[in-house]
């Protein structure tokens, strides 16, 4: 079973979430209140998080940052609230997937079960190594960046990003293939969270000529190995 932890105040929804979800292979614990999730989550340590928005007691894009800070663990926003904003917002706090509510339980199901395929190690896979491209570092297992032996501090969908990018350096990759990498998504033509993750990556790098990492017009990104020395 994978223990799910649930941020939500609707109680009749929570409860109808946590029934369906347990009929199948996860285990779910209710919180119904944004500041009590943090103290929550770490007594508990949830294999998922499902988090609402709109909560009594702390927003929920404050808890997702908060979590995020603390944890990969795979963190699903599942919200009423329908503003581009906050689903762009959410994402760039750390989340994982966005929903908006009301979702069909077979697809939330579904979301949760793709969550936890990219989260978990294939059984009996050697660890494996970081990824090095000149003087650019990208660790797997300890989910980091060093760049010239000195750790760049990124939230979990710049690291994403980055590491995406890095796994297929010299190559382009259009924006569809990262966010499937990324959320398990396809680009609409309308989302803009790639591009925005691209620029504060470059920022990060000191890349405001977007020499590291390249934009090919109508095609995608590049990161270029001989960039990174």
């Amino acid at each position: 079973m994978w223990r799910v932890m649930l941020v939500e105040d609707d109680q009749k929804l929570a409860e109808l979430v946590r029934d369906y979800l347990g009929a199948y292979e996860f285990a779910v614990e209710i919180v119904a209140r944004g500041d009590e999730a943090l103290e929550r989550f770490a007594a508990s340590q949830p294999d998922l998080v499902i988090l609402d928005l709109s909560l009594p007691g702390l927003d929920g894009l404050v808890v997702c940052r908060q979590i995020r800070e603390r944890s990969a663990v795979p963190l699903l926003i599942l919200t009423a609230r329908e503003d581009a904003f906050d689903e762009v917002s959410g994402l760039e706090q750390g989340a994982d997937d966005y929903i908006n509510k009301p979702v069909q339980p077979r697809v939330l199901l579904a979301r949760l079960r793709a969550l936890v395929r990219r989260a978990a190690p294939v059984a009996g896979a050697p660890a494996r190594r970081d990824i090095v491209v000149g003087r650019l570092r990208v660790s797997r297992e300890n989910h980091a960046v060093y760049w010239r032996d000195a750790e760049v501090e990124l939230n979990q969908p710049e690291f994403k990003l980055m590491l995406a990018l890095a796994e297929s350096a010299g190559q382009v990759m259009s924006r569809n293939e990262l966010l499937l990498r990324m959320r398990g998504l396809e680009f609409d033509g309308l989302d803009r969270s790639i591009d925005n993750s691209v620029s504060r990556l470059r920022r990060k790098f000191d890349d405001a000529h977007a020499e590291r990492i390249k934009t090919v017009w109508g095609e995608g990104y590049l990161l270029s190995p001989s960039a990174w020395e």
